[in-house]
């Protein structure tokens, strides 16, 4: 049976505009292009890191500058993006006069896994532009991620693949390279609501907090512990792969704030990372949570606000949320 192409998905969505279809196809054509730097990396000297950091002091690969040069200039070319603004610059970047959409993006997730040729990602997130703005601010990204009009994020692995919402279903597209074309793969993606997997870092457990710690120790304890049921833990660093195995077979992401002073506040940034992944998890039927609530009902303060976050199958999730919604004051 012939699959459908993201272009063909896309005209079939009510949910979305023109604009934004044609936005979220000028992103899908950046990823594509990010792909092939990835793979021509090692014969270009470019898997290594850079004498420069980001605004988070985090060290700069030379693919994370080149994966953020191709965002901002394919996305560009897109006169409905109004502006942008990326995990690896410290203010927006306007885009076009008049646009009504505006993208915030990791361009590189999980570039410390480039070295030894582990899956890597970008992540996207669409929100509304204020009518009538000329000027666009850092202030008009500061949004709920219940306002997403559209998130979605590639993953570069054994297939370079594409996954996104605009409002309705999660759809997962995988590249030919032979057309050159995201042909659609994975439709109607679900989260199953149990599961027997997990996703945290436990090398940090000695920093994590009590209610947080007793829920993985639960998990730990398999079939004979509180859960009845034996676990697998699961841990990929680079959140885009590891939130796509919960796409596709369910369990829960956990990266959780912890006593460290760096981490009081979680690692991952909202707009780029923690929103739009949380807004495709609940799309597919999972849940997602900060410290103090919903993921999506959280409104970000800066660009590079910073929060824990607990997603994935629903009756999982609500199980560790009971147990560590204390950990957060």
């Amino acid at each position: 049976m012939r699959m459908k192409t993201l272009t063909e998905w896309l005209s079939g969505q009510e949910t979305a505009s023109d604009r934004l279809r044609r936005g979220v196809e000028r992103i899908g054509a950046a990823c594509i292009e990010i792909a092939g730097l990835i793979e021509r990396a090692p014969f270009e000297g470019q898997t290594g890191a850079l004498d420069s950091s980001n605004v988070q002091g985090e060290v700069q690969k030379a693919l994370d500058v080149l994966a953020n040069d191709v965002f901002l200039a394919r996305c560009a070319e897109e006169p409905a993006f109004a502006a942008f603004a990326s995990e690896e610059l410290d203010d927006v970047v306007a885009g076009a006069a008049g646009g009504d959409l505006l993208v915030a993006f990791d361009p590189l997730d999980g570039s410390s896994n480039l070295d030894v040729s582990m899956c890597v990602g970008s992540i996207f997130s669409i929100l509304p532009a204020p009518a009538g703005k000329a000027v666009i601010e850092a202030v008009d990204f500061f949004q709920p991620g219940r306002a997403q009009l559209a998130a979605g994020y590639a993953l570069y692995g054994p297939q370079t693949m594409l996954v996104l919402s605009v409002g309705g279903e999660v759809a997962g597209f995988t590249l030919d390279r032979a057309s050159g074309a995201w042909l659609l793969t994975h439709p109607a993606m679900q989260v199953p609501p149990d599961s027997g997997e997990y996703a945290i870092n436990a090398s940090n457990e000695r920093h994590w907090r009590p209610g947080l710690k007793g829920f993985v120790a639960d998990m730990k304890a398999g079939k004979d512990g509180p859960l009845q049921r034996d676990f697998n833990m699961r841990w990929l660093a680079a959140m885009v792969a590891d939130v796509h195995r919960v796409l596709v077979r369910g369990g829960i992401f956990i990266y959780p704030a912890d006593a460290r002073p760096k981490l009081a506040d979680g690692k991952l940034r909202v707009l780029y990372e923690c929103a739009p992944m949380a807004y495709l998890v609940e799309k597919a039927g999972g849940l997602a949570y900060a410290a103090k609530g919903p993921m999506l009902d959280l409104r970000p303060d800066t660009l590079h606000k910073r929060a824990p976050i607990l997603l994935g199958s629903r009756n999982l999730v609500a199980k560790a949320w009971e147990a560590s919604s204390g950990d957060a004051g």
